[in-house]
């Protein structure tokens, strides 16, 4: 997936890797995960935590292959979220 509008891999961030994979395979395409306003609905590997601020250090779905067509495929609904926003 080498230079596909897919696939980004930034060896050289400071905080590569920023979540233990099993494998070479590493997605940096979704650093900041677009899915995280769709709270618990996000389908990832979250906790939340006492101040209720939502922790996703052990969600790998972005970083993993197939993650980019699942973010995309919940897309609509934070698109939805932001225009219900937009107008308040």
């Amino acid at each position: 997936m080498k230079n596909c509008s897919k696939y980004f891999k930034n060896k050289e961030c400071e905080c590569f890797p920023c979540h233990k994979t099993n494998g070479e395979f590493f997605n940096c395409m979704f650093c900041c995960c677009p899915l995280y306003a769709l709270g618990d609905k996000c389908g990832g590997n979250f906790v939340y935590l006492e101040s209720g601020v939502k922790d996703c250090s052990n969600c790998t779905i972005p970083h993993n292959e197939g993650g980019y067509d699942y973010i995309m495929s919940k897309m609509r609904e934070v698109s939805e979220i932001a225009t219900k926003n937009r107008s308040k």
